[in-house]
C-alpha cells in the first residue's frame, strides 16, 4: 500500500505557468505533497512570487523561476535553477498555454505558429533540459496539459487543438523512449473549467463553446485537475504512463 502523505517528499518539481488557475493549483498542490517546486510564467512574475511567498510560508519550499518555454536558453536557465535551488528535477508538468479562438480564415501563420511553439516545442526544450537530472535521479514525471476541445473539436480553436494534439503525441513518444530510464510521461486533460484569465472570469466565448453540461452536475475547478496531477506523478500511479487522463465531470461521455 502506498502512503500519500507526503508522497512527493525529496522530490523536486518544475510547474509552467503556475502564476495562475490549473498551474498555481498544481504547484500548490504538488507542494503540498513534499516536492520543492518552481513556480514559472513569462511575464507574471509579482503574481508567481506570491504564490512562491505563500508555499514558503506554509513550509514549503519554492523558487521563482520567470521563463519563456519557447526559448530553450530560458529553459536550461531555468532547469539550472532548480538544480542549484534544490538538486536536481524530478517533475515536469507543462500547463503553460494561450487561451485563443479565431476563425481558421482569419488565423495568421504566426499566430498558428506561436500556439504550436507553446505547446510542443516547449515541451520538447523542457525535456532536453530536465531529461538528463531525471535520469541521474532514477526516474522522473512529465505531465503535458490538455484540452478536451482538442479532441472534441470546436469552432475556431483549430490551431489550439493541433497544439494539444501534438503535445499529445509527443508525451506518448516520451512514454516510450524514456521507459527504460523509469521516467513516466501522460498527458492530464482539462475539460469545463471554472478559471481566471487577467483578473477577468473565462471569455464568453471560450465558455460558450465548451458549456456542454457535465454529468457530475459543475464546472471544474484547478484544484480537481491538481488532484489529478498530483496523482499522476506520485507512488500510486508508478504503472501509468504514455495515457491520455480526463478531469471533466464525465462531459467527454457526451461527445
Amino acid at each position: 500500500m502506498v502512503d500519500m502523505k507526503n508522497e512527493l517528499d525529496g522530490k523536486v518539481a518544475i510547474v509552467t505557468g503556475s502564476a495562475r488557475n490549473i498551474g498555481r493549483a498544481t504547484v500548490e498542490e504538488l507542494a503540498r505533497a513534499g516536492a520543492s517546486v518552481v513556480v514559472n510564467s513569462v511575464q507574471a512574475r509579482d503574481l508567481c512570487e506570491k504564490v512562491a511567498e505563500s508555499i514558503n510560508a506554509t513550509g514549503g519550499k519554492a523558487i521563482v523561476a520567470m521563463a519563456d518555454v519557447r526559448d530553450p536558453e530560458q529553459v536550461d536557465a531555468m532547469a539550472n535553477a532548480a538544480t542549484d535551488a534544490f538538486g536536481g528535477i524530478d517533475i515536469v508538468v507543462h500547463n503553460a498555454a494561450v487561451r485563443s479562438n479565431q476563425s481558421f480564415l482569419d488565423l495568421n501563420h504566426e499566430t498558428f505558429s506561436h500556439i504550436i511553439d507553446l505547446s510542443i516545442h516547449g515541451c520538447f526544450h523542457l525535456a532536453k533540459a530536465t531529461t538528463p537530472s531525471m535520469i541521474e535521479r532514477g526516474g522522473g514525471n512529465f505531465i503535458g496539459v490538455g484540452g478536451m476541445t482538442s479532441l472534441k473539436g470546436v469552432k475556431g480553436r483549430s490551431h489550439v487543438m493541433a497544439a494539444k494534439m501534438g503535445l499529445n503525441a509527443f508525451i506518448r513518444g516520451l512514454a516510450l523512449d524514456l521507459a527504460a530510464y523509469n521516467i513516466r510521461a501522460n498527458q492530464a486533460v482539462v475539460g469545463h473549467y471554472e478559471t481566471v484569465r487577467d483578473g477577468n472570469p473565462s471569455s464568453a466565448p471560450q465558455r460558450a463553446a465548451t458549456d456542454s453540461g457535465a454529468p457530475l452536475g459543475r464546472k471544474g475547478v484547478p484544484q480537481d485537475m491538481a488532484n489529478l496531477i498530483r496523482f499522476l506523478v506520485g507512488p500510486g500511479a508508478s504503472y501509468i504512463t504514455g495515457q491520455t487522463v480526463h478531469s471533466n465531470g464525465g462531459a467527454y461521455l457526451n461527445l
